[in-house]
């Protein structure tokens, strides 16, 4: 049973462009968690990374949840970026965009820490690579759902008809 998605940053750059080639399953995706009581959840590191480029009025914010950065998000977020860190300087996490991962696991420390949120729902496939690479050494307790797979796959339903 799913109780909470945790979005990120490359969900809502897909979701408020109409024009992006993954537009339609974040549409998708949002219609689902909504028709099926699922609450959306953004971090405030995703508010501020979307903040970069796009307006905070963008975002449907009456809709989500906000969740702070917090104490105990902290000290996870050190033990999976030591994980990750380790990997990277053993060869064995190549990542092409990045030269540090500290969001990528603020967020996975989130996910991680609260107890409602089961899905972890993203576009990024460097930030999935850490995830890989991470669950190789520590158990994560959320899956990491990749929005380039149609939600009527992700959870073996049928589609909605338009």
């Amino acid at each position: 049973m799913i109780s909470a998605a945790l979005l990120d940053t490359s969900f809502f750059l897909r979701f408020l462009n109409d024009e992006d080639p993954l537009f339609s399953n974040a549409d998708n995706y949002f219609r689902f968690f909504l028709q099926s009581d699922i609450a959306m959840i953004i971090s405030t590191i995703s508010v501020a990374e979307y903040c970069v480029g796009g307006d905070l009025s963008e975002l449907p914010l009456k809709i989500l949840q906000i969740l702070p950065f917090n104490l105990l998000h902290s000290k996870r977020t050190g033990e999976l970026a030591r994980i990750a860190f380790e990997r990277r300087k053993k060869g064995e996490l190549k990542i092409s965009s990045r030269n540090i991962i500290p969001n990528d696991t603020k967020l996975f420390a989130q996910a991680d820490c609260e107890k409602t949120i089961n899905i972890y729902l993203s576009s990024d496939t460097e930030s999935k690579k850490i995830f890989d690479q991470i669950k190789r050494e520590t158990e994560l307790k959320f899956q990491f759902v990749d929005l380039s797979v149609p939600y009527h796959e992700t959870f073996s339903i049928l589609p909605f008809i338009k």
